[in-house]
């Protein structure tokens, strides 16, 4: 997360140029969002007793557990061409990416278009579980949700980022959150396969993190028209990640706050 933040200052710098990035969690870990609460939505006993890295990012969105899955983020100007100006019109445009990527491995994904009823719903979750519902041009699968995404914007540059998910453990995702009984705490996990699925569960083969990551690349140059170029931090940088890293993701206050 804060490798994500350092990315978004240095480009609305134009130190660097757009940014796209996957990476794993070591240890697995339960990222929540910008607006969560702990206190009401985690278990917090759960996330300890089972030994997993938990942190408060700076974007929206419900909470997602990144384990067997790949995660990415893209960090573009505001004023990048073609570049939507609202919030979801832009999602459209960087999910068109991962649209290409699901193609490149052989999979026929497509956006998501809530229904009038489904919006209304998404203004007031059920849970605070990312995969429990789909949100709009968030990728789907037979209806399915396959990768969740969240963003935000400051300093006139987009942050996207999100995860997707090579293998999904409903029992693990649902003990991390509370409800407010046990029943529909039952109905969550119940309901869970009908509404997210997993690379694992769509392909007869099985699909790498390198393969995803090569196929995603590919995707998002087709979508944004983009070269990509590799990108290494230096030294400087690296301790400048890890300063914010230790002010901020790592701090209690920041994580834990109301």
């Amino acid at each position: 997360m804060a490798l994500d933040e350092a990315l978004l200052d240095w480009h609305s710098k134009g130190e660097i140029g757009p940014v796209l990035r996957f990476y794993e969690w070591e240890p697995a870990t339960l990222s929540i969002g910008y607006f969560q609460s702990v206190e009401k939505e985690i278990n917090m006993a759960a996330v300890k007793q089972q030994g997993l890295g938990f942190v408060r990012r700076p974007t929206g969105g419900r909470g997602v557990l990144h384990e067997h899955e790949l995660t990415y983020s893209v960090i573009v100007s505001e004023d990048y061409p073609d570049m939507p100006e609202t919030v979801t019109e832009a999602y459209r445009v960087i999910s068109g990416g991962l649209l290409e990527g699901f193609r490149k491995l052989g999979l026929e994904a497509s956006f998501s278009v809530p229904s009038e009823l489904v919006s209304e719903q998404l203004k007031r979750p059920s849970s605070g579980v990312c995969f429990d519902t789909s949100s709009w041009y968030e990728l789907v699968v037979e209806g399915k949700k396959v990768a969740g995404s969240a963003q935000t914007r400051q300093k006139g540059v987009i942050l996207q980022h999100g995860a997707i998910l090579l293998s999904l453990d409903e029992d693990k995702l649902v003990s991390l959150f509370k409800f407010e009984s046990d029943e529909i705490r039952e109905q969550v996990r119940k309901s869970l396969p009908d509404k997210a699925v997993a690379i694992d569960r769509l392909s007869e083969r099985e699909i790498t993190v390198e393969e995803c990551s090569l196929a995603f690349a590919q995707g998002f140059e087709i979508a944004l028209e983009m070269e990509l170029v590799p990108f290494t931090l230096t030294p400087e940088r690296l301790a400048i990640v890890e300063d914010i890293e230790q002010r901020k993701y790592a701090n209690d206050a920041w994580t834990y706050r109301k």
